[in-house]
Order: C-alpha cells, then sequence, then structure tokens
C-alpha cells in the first residue's frame, strides 16, 4: 500500500505541476530574436487564448507513464543506500537521495524528451495542421526510428548532473526541515508541517540545479523542425550565453517556483492521506522525521515526483 499511495501521490503532483512545466519549457526554449512570451503570466495567458486549456497540459502522457518506474526505483535504491549506510543523519539523506536521483535518470531522460516535445508541438495553434507526433509513445518511436538509442537518450548527460545533486539536495532539506520542525506523533500541525517541509524541499532542489535544466531543455528541443543549433552541451552553454546573457539561467524560473510547492505539496497529501485511511485514523504516520527503516522514509521516498 506504501508503494501504491506514492504512486498516487506522485500522480497528483504531475496533474498539479504540469501546466507550470509546460510554461517553464515554452520559455526556456523560445527565440531571443522573436519571443513570443514577455513573461510566466503571458505565456500561460497565450497558451490559454490560442491552444485552449488542454495546451497547459501537452505531454503529460510522459510523465505519467514513467511515473510508476520512477517511484520504484527511487524507493528501492534511496531505501537500500540508507540502510548500507547504516545511520540516518543529513549527510546520508544527501548520499541516498543522489544515488537514487543518479539511477533513474534511465527513465526520467527519454521521459522527459518526450514530454519536452510534445509541449513544443503546435506552439500557438488551437488545433495543430500537423502533428509530427500522436502520443508520448509515438513519440520516442519516431525518435528512435530517426536518430536510434543516441536520439532516444539526448540530454542525458545534462539530466544526470541536475537529477543527481537535486535529489540529495531534495533528499537533505527534507531531512533538515522536518528535524527542526520537531513533529510529534501528536502534533495536530503534523500533516501542514509535512506539506510545508516537502514544498521547501522541493523548491530548494530546483534552485540548486535550475542552469542545468535550462541546458537540458535547450538540448532536447534541439532538432525540432529540422534544425539543429547545438553541437555539445559546452555549445550550448557557449551560444546561450552569448546571445543572451547569464539572465539566460534564470529562464522560465518564476513558473518552475510556482509548481515547486503545490506539487509536492499535493503529492504529500495525497499518500498522507491514502496511507493514514488504509491503515486506519490511528494508524496513519507516526513521525515525520526521516529514518532508513521507518514509515516516514518509505513515505518520504514514494511521494517525491520525477522532476521536483
Amino acid at each position: 500500500m506504501d508503494f501504491v499511495a506514492g504512486c498516487i501521490g506522485g500522480a497528483a503532483g504531475v496533474l498539479v505541476g504540469h501546466p507550470f512545466d509546460t510554461v517553464k519549457v515554452r520559455l526556456q526554449v523560445q527565440s531571443v530574436d522573436k519571443p513570443l512570451y514577455r513573461g510566466t503570466f503571458h505565456c500561460f495567458q497565450s497558451i490559454i487564448r490560442q491552444e485552449t486549456l488542454f495546451g497547459l497540459y501537452k505531454g503529460i502522457g510522459s510523465p505519467m507513464m514513467g511515473l510508476t518506474f520512477i517511484n520504484a526505483i527511487v524507493f528501492g535504491v534511496q531505501g537500500n543506500t540508507m540502510r548500507l549506510l547504516g545511520h540516518d543523519t543529513p549527510m546520508n539523506q544527501f548520499l541516498a537521495g543522489a544515488a537514487a536521483g543518479a539511477i533513474q535518470c534511465v527513465i526520467c531522460c527519454p521521459m522527459e524528451l518526450a514530454k519536452t516535445r510534445l509541449q513544443l508541438q503546435g506552439t500557438g495553434e488551437k488545433k495543430s495542421s500537423r502533428k509530427l507526433y500522436k502520443n508520448s509513445l509515438d513519440c520516442l518511436v519516431r525518435i528512435y526510428n530517426r536518430e536510434g538509442l543516441r536520439g532516444v537518450n539526448r540530454g542525458m548527460v545534462t539530466t544526470l548532473i541536475r537529477e543527481t545533486p537535486g535529489f540529495g539536495v531534495y533528499f537533505l532539506a527534507y531531512d533538515v526541515l522536518t528535524r527542526g520542525l520537531g513533529c510529534e506523533p501528536d502534533d495536530r500541525f503534523m500533516i501542514p508541517k509535512l506539506l510545508f517541509a516537502g514544498g521547501m524541499a522541493g523548491i530548494a532542489s530546483w534552485l540548486s540545479t535550475y542552469p542545468v535544466d535550462v541546458i537540458k531543455s535547450r538540448l532536447q528541443a534541439d532538432g525540432v523542425g529540422g534544425v539543429y543549433r547545438y553541437s555539445s552541451i559546452a555549445d550550448c552553454v557557449r551560444q546561450s550565453v552569448r546571445r543572451e546573457g547569464y539572465m539566460v539561467f534564470t529562464r522560465g524560473l518564476t513558473s518552475t517556483l510556482l509548481r515547486a510547492f503545490p506539487v509536492n505539496a499535493a503529492t504529500f497529501a495525497t499518500v498522507t492521506l491514502i496511507l493514514m485511511y488504509s491503515r486506519g485514523e490511528g494508524q496513519g504516520p507516526k513521525d515525520c522525521e526521516l529514518a532508513p527503516t521507518g514509515h516516514q522514509a518509505q513515505l518520504q521516498q514514494q511521494a517525491h515526483p520525477s522532476s521536483l
């Protein structure tokens, strides 16, 4: 039931956060010479006006499909790493989270590639006159047929650089916050504290690796329309800085931070409620501090979504 709750909680997080992610990707990859959007809220308004509300949910199938596998990987790796390390310390939480983040990239990278391509498809059109991809699976199959495994894993290095410290910071921040808040089993504010800790940990995680995410999005969007601009990660960084300055690394940051808190809040609330009802009201979460074999460690491991 813990694993099922984690998957459902992650799905709730995706549903809440995907519109913000669509806005983030559009802002990250738009042309500096002919920008379509002036900022986060203008991007929201433009997508809804030009593509309807469903435009914000383009590409949602990909993170939904990868959710179960990513939760399974994160749960298994983080739990086993904590048991191997033997002591529940903030540093061990960071190391366990980093290990989980690194290994789940195998699923995360292709999933985000398909998501990015679908989010950019039909930009500014209410009904796309020509859809290149029918869905996430069709997108990956077409990329594989055209570019092979290398194409499907486009952006893998940047995903690894982002996810490894990103997951580490998430687990570390969550552990530090829950310890600092001092949750007790009979604390009536335990769930709000968990939600606050999860949301703030998500924000901390994104802030720690956001510049890498900008480069990842640009590399994964490169080639849309048959035009390739970047030959490598270094070339992407060099061209982006030369054309747009160092502020390019904050493109879409507002929508990302707006997304980070509610996504984690929705995830933790869903997981907590499912576990409380499945085990009985008196058998809910007993401790909001992370422990390698305790209930809260399992809750936290499963609750964390695929891209913070």
